[in-house]
């Protein structure tokens, strides 16, 4: 005899395949009360639930408009009805539809997500963790010779691997970029400070005495036959390659921050190459060594064992306990003669309560920014010239977001900010007040020019004048304000605000400017599209990026993307043209009902399959070769796919063109946005701004109200980042919040795009 104990054995998954008929009235009431105790502890869950509520609906009754940008993050909410379950989908042949399997990486990232760190109290004032554990970093292979030869006044050269290595580093350096081409004027400087540094590794003696008589084409070609084999890697070696690369970030990429896993930021070490630097850069050519563990310092908690370095016959260089800072490792790179860090990546706790803090401390500011412009609107007609400096500094600051910036070295690219301008940077023109051009290069060598109208601000007037006076009797090349520095100017703020620095006018300006530039609401109900919505959001985005200065360069790409586009409209338009023609007439022309685009993406398809089973490396680059023709044969073909798209198979009745004629008016709306928005915003950088200065909240917040995917505002590197900000209401408002005395906030851990570093290259990895 069976009985209800029997099914302990069972397996879960079989006793749901046991589908039991419906039961009887009095069946089920049996089954009911032999159930009751569960049925008592669902009635006091729902009865704990009632209570809990009611709670929570007088609490919220009391909190105040206030009050609810005052508080932290709240956990987010889960507001989704909860739907019976569905069968699986099914494809259109019937086939139960495949569920996409996470990889590794993809798991855990997803297991981070769940940890909410801002619903967890907050750690001693300066304390930044308890416990800290992580593998330390990854380091660049070494390097493997190739043996081809190094050419000198046309004589082969035997170099050494270390030699060669450097030989290497300069050949691969393209002859048409920056560096080396005569275009971007750099090509002097670069290859002085290379050879400067490629005589010290060569050594007294060797016969390479001038740069001039080396060669390096055989190097080039080679490193260029490298290129072209690792560009034609078949699937499955580019799938054991990343496989590699997941090894890695699975051994060194986390870290347990107080017992929860955080992903690393650049857990990969720098590998040695030649420096290039931003823009004009004096050092730029110079040699990036090679960095050993014995020049890496570890950081762990205190209670913590350091990791082990894996390199046989190496340790690290020093490991410590503090659980003060925010960095995993540290080193000293030789370029620049600076420190560098391992941080924790951009969605970890520590940068969110970071970014928590610089915008809490922007809504501070919100609530004394008009004792701060008293203050230096009060100073700007002293006579005092140290006290007029620092309130003409701070005017410039808070009206045109300019960066603090510092003194510069020799050494280092000669990119300025506010209190470092020069006279040379201001042209007074024929116009007076309202024609002073302002031009120089800023952060990351990017050229700030405006002219500047003093006369439509608000004491500008007295800037003017001010401005004036300290450039007379000065030579260009002096500064403006000579009587200040960074340091001081920060100290003069920190007496208005405490933990006031320049640094917090460009996150108020910028999040302040964002939030008065969307439209309300009311005005997005009228627009019928995302897009259009999307629009307006960057339209105010673009204001802010505009008043960061945040340039980026078209590229070719770019161009060309738009040149294509704008090609497609008109094409679009001519084609509602041929419609709105045939209308009525007996006789239009037909499609010819072939596709062009099918026969090309065959070719495609062939190529591929012939790279993944070439056995030499030379078969793989001629089929990728292939691939490539294949490819741009394709999007040809599409060219002409879409000259045909309006066309019909058989004669249309009225009905049928005047269905495809509304159509094509909704691609036409839609590709005309697309042109405008891309072309508005080709030359202005708009996620500098959403990531690093405009409160997040004040994005989610205007998604909610204004019905657009926060998914199309953020991509999903600040959806991770941002996380602690996706669960404000509609409702939400940067508004001014009180100074708190003592430090709830948490330890600054360098605000990358905030600081006035120019000297950082190319070869850095970036978290996003």
């Amino acid at each position: 005899m069976s009985s209800d104990d029997d099914s302990d054995d069972v397996p879960i998954a079989d006793l749901k395949r046991k589908a039991a008929p419906p039961a009887k009235p009095g069946a089920k009431r049996k089954k009911e009360s032999e159930k009751k105790p569960a049925a008592t502890s669902r009635k006091r869950k729902a009865e704990d639930e009632d209570v809990s509520s009611s709670k929570v609906k007088k609490k919220k009754t009391a909190t105040t408009a206030s009050s609810k940008n005052n508080k932290k993050p709240a956990a987010a909410k889960n507001t989704k009805k909860k739907n019976p379950p569905s069968s699986p989908k099914k494809t259109t042949n019937g086939a139960p539809k495949r569920v996409k399997e996470l990889s590794q990486l993809q798991r855990v990232d997803e297991a981070i997500k769940a940890f909410e760190w801002w619903t967890v109290p907050e750690l001693p004032e300066g304390q930044v963790f308890r416990t800290l554990e992580h593998n330390g970093v990854q380091f660049p292979p070494a390097y493997e010779a190739h043996g081809v030869k190094l050419v000198y006044d046309g004589e082969p050269v035997d170099l050494t691997p270390e030699q060669e290595e450097v030989a290497t580093f300069f050949a691969q350096v393209p002859e048409d970029g920056p560096q080396l081409s005569e275009s971007g004027g750099q090509r002097d400087i670069f290859q002085k400070n290379f050879f400067a540094d490629f005589k010290k590794i060569l050594g007294r003696g060797h016969k390479i005495k001038s740069f001039q008589k080396l060669d390096f084409s055989n190097i080039r070609a080679h490193h260029e036959r490298l290129r072209a084999a690792k560009k034609a890697a078949s699937d499955a070696e580019k799938k054991e390659a990343k496989a590699q690369r997941d090894a890695e970030q699975l051994k060194t990429g986390y870290a347990l921050l107080d017992g929860r896993l955080q992903k690393v930021g650049n857990f990969r070490m720098e590998p040695p190459s030649l420096f290039r630097g931003r823009g004009k850069h004096p050092k730029t050519g110079t040699l990036k060594r090679r960095v050993d563990p014995e020049r890496v310092a570890i950081n762990v908690g205190p209670s913590n064992a350091p990791p082990r370095c894996d390199i046989p016959g190496h340790a690290w260089g020093s490991v410590q306990h503090d659980d003060t800072v925010t960095w995993l490792s540290s080193w000293h790179e030789n370029v620049m003669s600076q420190n560098k860090y391992v941080m924790l990546a951009a969605n970890s706790s520590l940068k969110g309560k970071s970014d928590y803090a610089k915008f809490e401390k922007a809504q501070q500011l919100k609530g004394c920014i008009d004792r701060v412009r008293r203050d230096y609107r009060a100073n700007l007609e002293s006579r005092d010239s140290r006290t007029a400096q620092l309130a003409t500094t701070m005017w410039l600051i808070d009206v045109y977001a300019l960066r603090v910036g510092g003194e510069k070295g020799e050494d280092e690219a000669d990119t300025v900010g506010c209190c470092s301008l020069r006279v040379e940077h201001f042209t007074f023109g024929q116009g007076g007040i309202s024609d002073v051009v302002l031009e120089f290069l800023g952060k990351d060598s990017m050229l700030f020019k405006q002219t500047i109208d003093f006369s439509s601000n608000e004491s500008g007037t007295i800037v003017y004048d001010n401005i004036r006076r300290f450039c007379e009797s000065k030579r260009p090349q002096e500064q403006v304000f000579d009587t200040i520095s960074p340091p001081e100017l920060n100290a003069h703020l920190s007496s208005i605000m405490p933990g006031l620095t320049a640094k917090v006018f460009r996150t108020y300006n910028a999040s302040e400017t964002l939030q008065n530039e969307l439209p309300p609401a009311s005005a997005m109900k009228k627009l019928d599209t995302v897009n259009a919505k999307l629009v307006a959001y960057n339209e105010a985005n673009r204001t802010v990026a505009i008043l960061c200065n945040h340039q980026r360069t078209v590229s070719q790409s770019t161009q060309a993307g738009l040149e294509q586009l704008a090609e497609k409209l008109e094409t679009f338009k001519s084609q509602k043209k041929d419609l709105q023609d045939w209308m009525g007439k007996k006789k239009i022309p037909l499609h010819s009902g072939e596709d062009p685009a099918s026969a090309a993406q065959e070719a495609v398809d062939a190529a591929k399959q012939l790279k993944n089973s070439a056995k030499s490396v030379e078969d793989k680059i001629a089929a990728t070769q292939a691939a490539e023709k294949a490819s741009a044969q394709r999007r040809e073909a599409q060219k002409l796919k879409l000259l045909e798209a309006h066309k019909f198979t058989k004669h249309p009745e009225k009905k049928d063109i005047e269905k495809r004629i509304a159509a094509w008016t909704e691609k036409i709306k839609k590709c005309e946005i697309d042109l405008r928005n891309k072309n508005e915003n080709k030359e202005v950088s708009l996620g500098t701004s959403k990531a690093n200065y405009c409160d997040p909240r004040i994005s989610v917040a205007w998604c909610k109200r204004c019905d657009v995917p926060i998914e199309r505002i953020f991509p999903k590197t600040l959806l991770d980042k941002f996380a602690w900000a996706c669960s404000v209401d509609g409702d939400w408002r940067f508004e001014a919040l009180p100074i708190k005395k003592k430090g709830t906030t948490p330890p600054d851990d360098e605000d990358d795009d905030d600081d006035d570093d120019d000297d950082d290259d190319d070869d850095d990895d970036d978290d996003d």
